[in-house]
């Protein structure tokens, strides 16, 4: 058994009962992706394990964040008033459109082998939703990346803006999930991911130089089109919707039927690090965010994903979500002291020191809860057994 017991006996006795329940009515999943995956997972040999599709998903995406963090670390790039920086080698960008085209394929797919293999597990949607948590991260920051600051570009703080909303969304959706018992998968994924591929490719073939230009009569350049339209899938196709099937399964009592305190306790959390943080950068002596944006956002993100978790635990497992995080205490010590104290650079080893805690304890989370849901239903998380494949 792990160290450290994760998952109590009423946890892990609620995953024996729990069924996968979701609906996708997106006309790109249904008619341009789930056909072509179709055709891709036939390609996989039906000795690899789902999870192991899962997780090499999102290691592409971890390696195009690395590479664009080490020659682009705070967004000069591809900025024309800072000539200074180099531009990002143009082979970046075509690593990022193969990398993002191959997790998404892989994302796509991992559900389909795992059903091919007969190999399916709530350890496979809680890896498989759960790693989603950390990549919100990922698109919003490359995109960020390709336009960078400037007259064409948008600013950082902005930036975090739209991280926290496309991570808001992914959290309603588990939210939306523990309320009634059924996934609605929102359609902004599918259509978000191919977009940033074609982005990607556009800025391979014509360099980052290609975006720095204004529409006429809106008077907006691309990264305010990007922008505004990330805005209009969380307000026009994620939150109605969201929120509209919560309030018919209230109405036709096919929910949970859970007070209306219960009903918003998975959402404390993830509200409550966005407050902390949006507040920080308010208070901030030396303007945190423009002074450490990747480091910023990858702490938010990496936060919102161990808090995502815990979540998607609760409602897999048909058990009462946590009020407030744990984790959260150190970040809001931290914004206490920056509340009351002119910290000026001090903040930025704080904010390094929250960074690594946060990660390091993500990824032990990770580790321990993958291995004792492991035990518990004698499986392996990246191989599966003959018997299962024959």
């Amino acid at each position: 058994m792990a160290m450290f017991a994760y998952l109590s006996n009423k946890v892990l006795s609620g995953f024996d009962k729990y069924k996968y329940s979701a609906v996708d009515t997106s006309p790109v999943s249904n008619y341009i992706c789930h056909p072509f995956w179709n055709l891709c997972v036939k390609l996989v040999p039906l000795w690899v394990a789902p999870n192991l599709l899962t997780f090499t998903g999102f290691l592409l995406l971890l390696v195009s964040f690395a590479v664009m963090t080490y020659y682009d670390p705070h967004f000069y790039a591809s900025c024309r008033e800072h000539p200074e920086h180099a531009p990002i080698p143009n082979w970046v960008w075509l690593m990022g459109a193969i990398n993002n085209f191959l997790s998404h394929t892989l994302d796509g797919i991992d559900g389909k082998q795992a059903r091919r293999t007969k190999s399916s597990s709530p350890l496979g949607e809680l890896f498989d939703h759960g790693l989603d948590s950390w990549a919100t991260l990922f698109l919003p920051v490359a995109v960020f990346c390709i336009f960078g600051r400037g007259e064409h570009g948008v600013d950082v703080y902005r930036v975090f803006l739209c991280v926290v909303g496309i991570q808001f969304c992914f959290v309603i959706s588990h939210w939306e999930k523990y309320n009634t018992g059924v996934l609605f998968l929102p359609w902004g994924y599918d259509i978000g991911q191919i977009a940033m591929t074609v982005v990607y490719l556009i800025t391979y073939c014509g360099g980052y130089e290609i975006w720095k230009f204004r529409f006429p009569v809106v008077d907006l350049s691309p990264a305010e089109v990007f922008e505004i339209s990330l805005y209009f899938g969380m307000f026009g196709l994620t939150f109605p919707f969201t929120f509209y099937n919560v309030f018919k399964a209230y109405k036709d009592k096919t929910g949970k039927m859970l007070s209306f305190l219960e009903a918003m306790r998975p959402l404390v959390s993830t509200i409550f690090l966005f407050a902390l943080m949006i507040h920080w950068s308010h208070i901030s002596s030396i303007d945190i965010v423009q002074a450490q944006p990747r480091l910023y956002y990858w702490t938010v993100g990496t936060a919102f994903s161990h808090i995502a978790c815990h979540l998607i635990i609760a409602q897999m497992s048909s058990t009462r979500c946590e009020l407030i995080n744990q984790s959260l205490l150190p970040l809001f010590t931290i914004v206490a002291m920056v509340q009351f104290i002119s910290l000026n650079d001090v903040e930025i080893y704080l904010l390094w020191a929250y960074c690594i805690y946060i990660s390091l304890k993500h990824v032990l989370f990770g580790i321990g809860v993958v291995k004792e849901m492991c035990e518990h239903f004698k499986i392996q998380a990246f191989s599966i057994p003959k018997v299962s494949v024959q």
